[in-house]
């Protein structure tokens, strides 16, 4: 049935050949599903191509046109943060704080696309780009990009190449570590060191076949001196450093495990006349946020989740079972003219037509949920053999998303998650509310389809299990790896301290930052310390703490509600705070930390302070109250 859909499965990034053992491992694993049914996925197919030709819409909107030699690497250096690399030579003080907080691996990756870029411009006669050795100030008289324009300069990289060219030879078999068992997933080191480290030492990662979402390998952080943080712990400034981070390290990572990360072009698409379906999501946002402020998940979305919520996730088969098509469009023409008048009844209208609703929202978006970019990146991830560096890779593509994307793939698999809880009511599983939602989100009529002969099943399957990945996991993946949080404050410091860039400016500027860092080094002997925690918002006193290698968050927010309860201060707004026998909610207080180098930062309660104080000595700390939200939107 889906050769002839108009809305095929889009066309998925090739593998690098570097990758071909892995290729061994993904069919075995993909085998495994032979017992998981895939009727709802194609079921699925066929009522989007249904509701496709009722509406005889054209599916397939815009091409991508193949991209020159070193269009690919110039654009990729451009969303990376690094395109003053490509030419400009008078202005790269940018560039230079950024390269100088990468690890071996990352600027690995970064040095491949600068030569790659650098080759076909010299093929076209342009004028050369900077070279990355130039810019850390490596230089190898014997070796240069006209001489050698094939070889990689990095050693690091052609030992990576030899030991996947190695591997080629051996056995991948699918087989489950530890099952059951919870396992540690390291987020302190980045996934490209620990990925080279594991290639270096011939560890195989090991693969786990898919089974029922029981059987699916749980994971646990573990909390460093530093604790964990969320997305949505780190301000806005600070977050919008965090995709290019998570760009080079993914990168970093595809170039590791000898995989292709591909994306797409933007495409353009025809604007719409219509308020609230095949509406972009960044103006969705703009005109509830009218309605609304601070709203950050669309408003129709949230109406929609909510009524699922209250009335069908008891109902048998809901997302499966298909609403009639023709209440479903008349429904959208409805909600199109009265959604935001409030005259809308939700209580009229049967579950599954606003679960019809759903999906027909997700698949309207002019650009897929999952971004046209990124797209081919997230349908790949199914072709990396190792549960634990599938997961990495998911981790980096949420962290990559733009942040009305990131928050409403967030909602929706909140719900999805909620549905699963309720299989034994409802009949719906895991992989079954994965198939069926595996086909909107991967499917789109902005994008081109091409799809091998032969290959459905197995990208068919391959989708689903990574829109279960995505369910299941959704508490890991929202999480912001302690590694990029680091690359993130070596950020601020540099571009803090306003470093002067003179003729030898790469060699002056490394050698100041390695300085500061030892005298932060140096600063940590300090067996402890007291610091004023603040809290104007709701007094007026400040609280003095003693801090020593064993206090946490938790225990300055205790000492807090202690001295509040107690001690009579001078409170400022007592709404919400003081509860009955004047004791006070401890899970409506959080401790910030605000400037030095980072911008504001929620803290973990079980972060030791004075390890943060050696790390950041110039912030403020400050408690302020939890935002009361029902959702992280």
């Amino acid at each position: 049935s889906t050769r002839n859909c108009p809305c095929k499965m889009n066309h998925l990034p090739a593998k690098s050949p570097l990758a071909s053992p892995v290729s061994e491992g993904v069919n075995s694993r993909v085998e495994a599903l032979d017992n998981l049914s895939m009727d709802s996925f194609w079921l699925e197919v066929e009522n989007i191509k249904q509701s496709a030709e009722a509406e005889q819409e054209e599916c397939n909107l815009a091409d991508v046109k193949t991209q020159e030699e070193g269009e690919a690497e110039a654009e990729w250096l451009q969303d990376a943060g690094l395109s003053e690399l490509l030419g400009d030579r008078g202005s790269d003080g940018d560039n230079l704080v950024l390269l100088s907080t990468l690890t071996r691996t990352q600027t690995a990756a970064v040095q491949r696309r600068l030569d790659t870029y650098s080759r076909s411009r010299r093929r076209k006669n342009k004028h050369p780009v900077r070279h990355v050795r130039d810019i850390f100030g490596v230089v190898n008289p014997e070796e240069t990009g006209a001489e050698k324009e094939e070889s990689s300069p990095d050693p690091l990289w052609h030992n990576l190449r030899t030991a996947n060219t190695q591997r080629k030879t051996q056995d991948y078999s699918c087989t489950v570590r530890n099952p059951g068992k919870e396992e540690v997933f390291n987020m302190d080191v980045a996934y490209s060191e620990q990925a080279a480290v594991l290639l270096k030492g011939s560890f195989l990662p090991e693969s786990r076949k898919l089974k029922d979402g029981n059987a699916l390998t749980k994971f646990k952080i573990p909390k460093g001196r530093l604790g964990v943080t969320r997305i949505g712990d780190l301000s806005a400034q600070d977050m919008k450093k965090i995709p290019t981070l998570a760009l080079i390290e993914l990168t970093a990572l595809c170039d590791i495990l000898g995989f292709e990360l591909k994306r797409n072009k933007a495409a353009k698409l025809k604007t719409t006349e219509k308020r609230l379906f095949g509406v972009p999501l960044n103006t969705l946002l703009e005109n509830d946020q009218k309605l609304l402020p601070n709203t950050k998940v669309p408003l129709l979305l949230q109406a929609l989740l909510s009524c699922l919520e209250k009335r069908g996730l008891e109902t048998e088969g809901i997302l499966r079972v298909s609403g009639s098509q023709t209440r479903i469009k008349s429904l959208e023409q409805k909600l199109e003219r009265e959604f935001y008048t409030g005259l809308f009844r939700w209580d009229e209208v049967h579950q599954n037509d606003v679960s019809g609703l759903l999906k027909r929202f997700i698949r309207e978006l002019p650009a897929p949920l999952l971004t046209a970019e990124y797209l081919p990146a997230f349908a790949a991830v199914q072709n990396i053999p190792d549960l634990k560096q599938r997961l990495q890779a998911l981790n980096l593509l949420i962290l990559i998303l733009p942040e009305p994307n990131r928050n409403t793939l967030k909602a929706l698999l909140e719900f999805l998650s909620k549905v699963v809880a309720r299989e034994n009511n409802n009949k719906m599983n895991l992989w079954n509310v994965s198939t069926v939602m595996a086909p909107n989100l991967f499917m789109h009529k902005g994008l081109p389809n091409k799809i091998p002969e032969g290959k459905e099943k197995q990208l068919a399957e391959g989708a689903a299990d990574v829109v279960r990945m995505m369910i299941h996991y959704q508490d890991l993946l929202w999480t912001v790896s302690s590694f990029l949080v680091a690359q993130v404050r070596k950020l601020n410091e540099s571009n803090s301290k306003r470093y002067q860039f003179c003729d030898k400016r790469i060699k002056n500027l490394l050698r100041k930052i390695h300085a500061d860092k030892d005298k932060v080094e140096k600063n940590q002997a300090e067996p402890s310390k007291i610091v004023k925690v603040h809290a104007s918002l709701l007094l007026k006193d400040s609280l003095e703490v003693h801090l020593n290698n064993a206090t946490r968050v938790a225990d300055v927010l205790r000492q807090f509600q202690k001295n509040l309860c107690q001690n009579g201060w001078n409170i400022v707004n007592t709404v919400n705070l003081l509860k009955c026998n004047n004791s006070v909610e401890g899970t409506n207080l959080l401790l910030y930390e605000v400037g030095g180098n980072i911008g504001e930062h929620c803290l973990d309660p079980d972060t030791y302070l004075l390890d943060l104080y050696h790390i950041n000595p110039h912030a403020e700390w400050i408690i302020k109250q939890n935002p009361s939200y029902p959702r992280m939107f």
